[in-house]
């Protein structure tokens, strides 16, 4: 396996597909760097080198009591981004991996950076606050916390079906692989990855963004509600292009594939 090991001694797994302009892909909570599968082999086959991780605690990645916050999330893929010598990189994240992607802007900037992508990211902020009033209740993830904490094992099957939704059902199978990769995290891990995608406010890391970005969110996402998210962070980020796919839910990787490699490979071409 690839592994490399960061500056506080974690060691992040990675795979590294294909040759040409780099792009690296930031997985969504509580999945790791196979959700990512289809849009690497597909980039990859039209000429990108395509590279994804799992995120620390996640996947084959260690598990590291501290350090499961956005911060080190960011630093992590920054320690991936030097280790590799990268350069004109496009950034794609999905949900908590969006967060990923603009805390790594937040803290380290565009200099290596070409384009990103948001798809059904948890930006600007997910929690509701006075300021933030289309967010979601604390109660929401109080109540996954206690979901992972009682049986984390059933609560992750029946996370499958607001994920996916009902528009374009998926298979089976893709239900046991979203089960399977949830269950290689760490508990502690993901209960404290409950926290960084849902109380970071990653507002003025959407405003430093400062290249070609493009958002993509399903406007029947159960698990991140469009109007707080896609909207609110188009409206920050500069010259953004939102684009909406219409009765979709959350795990668009798998049930909007096609579409969605697609739109990737003409962003990338572009």
């Amino acid at each position: 396996m690839s592994l490399f090991t960061t500056t506080d001694g974690t060691e992040i797994y990675y795979k590294d597909w294909g040759t040409g302009l780099p792009v690296i892909f930031s997985h969504g909570w509580p999945l790791n760097a196979d959700a990512w599968e289809s849009q690497m082999v597909f980039l990859a086959s039209k000429g990108y080198r395509c590279i994804a991780h799992d995120r620390r605690g996640h996947g084959r990645s260690s598990q590291p009591w501290q350090g499961n916050n956005m911060d080190a999330y960011a630093d992590d893929l920054a320690e991936l981004i030097v280790r590799l010598e990268l350069n004109g990189i496009t950034l794609i994240g999905h949900s908590t991996g969006g967060g990923e992607v603009a805390r790594y802007i937040g803290r380290h900037g565009t200099k290596r950076v070409a384009k990103v992508v948001l798809m059904g990211s948890v930006t600007p902020l997910m929690l509701k606050t006075h300021d933030n009033p289309g967010g979601l209740p604390m109660q929401v993830f109080d109540d996954i916390r206690k979901g992972v904490s009682a049986d984390r094992a059933q609560f992750f099957k029946d996370l499958t079906k607001p994920f996916y939704g009902k528009s374009r059902p998926v298979s089976k199978g893709i239900l046991d692989t979203f089960w399977l990769q949830a269950m290689q995290g760490g508990l502690k891990n993901e209960l404290d990855c409950i926290a960084a995608f849902s109380e970071t406010d990653f507002t003025e890391d959407l405003k430093k963004f400062d290249v070609e970005t493009l958002i993509i969110h399903g406007d029947d996402d159960q698990i991140v509600p469009i109007d707080a998210s896609a909207h609110a962070s188009y409206k920050l980020i500069k010259n953004a292009v939102l684009k909406i796919y219409p009765d979709a839910a959350h795990g668009i990787a798998d049930s909007h594939k096609e579409e969605l490699n697609a739109d990737l490979l003409a962003f990338l071409n572009n």
